[in-house]
């Protein structure tokens, strides 16, 4: 079995959800995921007494020598009004030097910064706040329209919720794809929401009586996954210019037309590997992929992990899917 010792930073005034996405992902008993076991330590620059933003105090017995044997540190969110101290930033350098890998989640992207471990390279944070960090630090590479950047040594993620969705890429990165799956299932979340999603959530296709020409179709884009699709085919069956309607889908659904439509041929493979026995060469021609190069680049990009990896996963039978 893997033994892992993931050290996590709280402060004063910290959001007790943030605090908790290391307790839930990593903290759990080991013997669930058979495989590999970490030890969750939550400490602070000053141990004692800790308050909440909730109201509630919490009392933390360790101090920055927790980081000293971790061999992951989560910084979960920070507190903009005050600078990181140089104590803190020296133990996480330290323990960078020594090959700990440096997680910045939300507003921990700013601490991380501030190390300099960021300079040259590209991160995300929550998107409220990502104009503050490029002007805090331009030596660092904003990327606001991704949940989270993942450099080996170093990450980062966006807001709250993407950084649940951070913690199960590190612990697929460990453990494999089915350990992050059970315990996406048992948090009752999407097991593999990827990096490059867009922080902004897509709008699904409202159920209208009268529905427009855009809804229309998307519609018709949903039942007709596996057609060679392109911008101007759609535009001509909206009757609208190119431009037109990629100004509306976007404004509709807060991504481009090709992508949102990769995003659902993405989604309907999925299903098909979870719940069918076909092929991945016969589920990339359904879900309009062109090939098994394509099909398994782009799975690959999204969920990182392969099609045949992802199937191996699930046992849910074979079942026909409608």
């Amino acid at each position: 079995m893997i033994e892992k010792h993931v050290a996590v930073v709280a402060f004063q005034g910290i959001s007790p959800f943030h605090l908790s996405v290391s307790s839930v992902v990593f903290g759990e008993d080991p013997s669930e995921k058979g495989i590999l076991s970490y030890h969750v330590r939550v400490c602070a620059v000053e141990p004692g007494s800790i308050k909440t933003s909730a109201g509630y105090s919490i009392m933390l017995e360790q101090g920055l020598t927790a980081l000293e044997s971790a061999d992951m540190i989560i910084l979960p969110s920070w507190n903009l009004a005050e600078s990181p101290p140089k104590r803190l930033i020296s133990a996480i350098l330290a323990a960078h030097r020594r090959g700990a890998v440096i997680v910045g989640l939300c507003l921990g992207a700013f601490v991380l910064a501030s190390t300099g471990l960021l300079d040259g390279r590209r991160a995300t944070t929550h998107w409220r706040y990502a104009a503050d960090l490029a002007r805090q630090y331009p030596g660092v590479q904003i990327d606001a329209n991704v949940l989270w950047v993942d450099h080996g040594d170093v990450v980062t993620s966006a807001g709250a919720v993407a950084s649940l969705d951070c913690a199960l890429h590190l612990l697929g990165k460990d453990g494999g794809v089915d350990v992050a799956n059970r315990v996406a299932r048992r948090l009752v979340i999407a097991a593999n929401r990827s990096g490059g999603h867009a922080q902004v959530v897509e709008r699904p296709v409202e159920q209208m009586d009268d529905p427009s020409p855009m809804h229309m179709v998307m519609e018709w884009m949903l039942t007709h996954l596996d057609w060679a699709i392109t911008v101007e085919y759609l535009a001509q069956k909206a009757n609208y210019s190119r431009r037109h309607f990629t100004r509306e889908f976007r404004a509709m659904t807060g991504t481009s037309p090709l992508q949102w439509l990769l995003t659902q041929r993405l989604k309907y493979a999925r299903v098909l590997l979870e719940t069918t026995s076909l092929g991945v060469s016969e589920i990339a021609d359904r879900c309009g992929f062109g090939s098994q190069s394509s099909f398994r680049r782009h799975f690959l990009n999204s969920f990182g992990t392969n099609p045949r990896d992802y199937r191996r996963g699930f046992n849910r039978g074979t079942r026909a899917v409608d």
